[in-house]
């Protein structure tokens, strides 16, 4: 009787023990948040179209464009420091860079909530104490994000972006790219869909380019087997080549 006991009481610890490291169920930071720290595979479309290998936002999330407003295609110029300047190790931007198919990192603290993405060794530092967006700075590729909660939901809004193309479009279409202007503000929330699935939705909202801000579902899968390895180096060099070392342009 006393074996069985003991059997029961290592099996009730292991399955306590496996349920506390379970993303999502009973992971929550010293003050009750959702605690989001682990690493993830990135971001995957949950609609028709599987943004899995490539930045391209579905053609039916979308919203309309506004009539007289800033263009959202552009053509090719041919040269390719502005047709793909990432190949001269020019930064993907957000939110195109979040989507590239790499392994995401997150760092959670009670003030900060830190992205640091495989693709181009992309890193966002979010504040989450409650402050305002910077003024008088320069725009970036990556914009001013700050964070708050809101119940279960972290919600991060982005704002200061320089015009940079909105995804990667152009791989589908070679004719044209997407952009989006320097007005462009950006809403994500992060909430836990399931114990191992971050559901992320991101919100567009781009007054110069669209008639009002439309939104795309996302999920991101947690993955504890990849914390042995961790986030491996991207390496971009300056002097980098067009394909057969035919570039043009200046």
């Amino acid at each position: 009787m006393m074996k069985v006991q003991i059997v029961l009481l290592i099996a009730v610890v292991l399955v306590g023990s496996l349920a506390a490291q379970t993303p999502g169920k009973t992971h929550k930071t010293a003050e009750g948040k959702p605690d989001f720290t682990g690493i993830y595979e990135w971001a995957k479309s949950t609609g028709d179209k599987c943004s899995c290998s490539a930045t391209i936002f579905d053609k039916k999330s979308i919203g309309p464009l506004k009539a007289g407003g800033e263009p959202f295609f552009e053509k090719p110029t041919g040269d390719p420091r502005h047709d793909e300047p990432r190949d001269f190790c020019m930064p993907a931007g957000f939110p195109s860079g979040m989507l590239a198919a790499y392994a995401v990192q997150i760092f959670q603290s009670k003030t900060y909530f830190v992205l640091v993405h495989e693709f181009q060794r992309m890193t966002r530092i979010v504040p989450l104490d409650g402050r305002k967006h910077r003024e008088d700075i320069e725009p970036s590729f990556y914009g001013d994000p700050i964070g708050h909660f809101e119940g279960d939901n972290l919600v991060i809004e982005t704002t200061n972006f320089k015009r940079w193309t909105l995804d990667d479009h152009f791989y589908d279409n070679p004719n044209e790219s997407r952009m989006h202007s320097d007005a462009l503000r950006t809403i994500e929330h992060f909430r836990w869909k399931d114990p191992n699935t971050i559901a992320y939705t991101l919100t567009i909202d781009d007054p110069k380019i669209f008639a009002a801000p439309w939104s795309q579902e996302f999920s991101m899968k947690a993955r504890p087997d990849w914390e042995a390895n961790g986030i491996m180096e991207y390496e971009c060099q300056e002097n980098n080549r067009c394909a057969g070392g035919k570039c043009q342009g200046n």
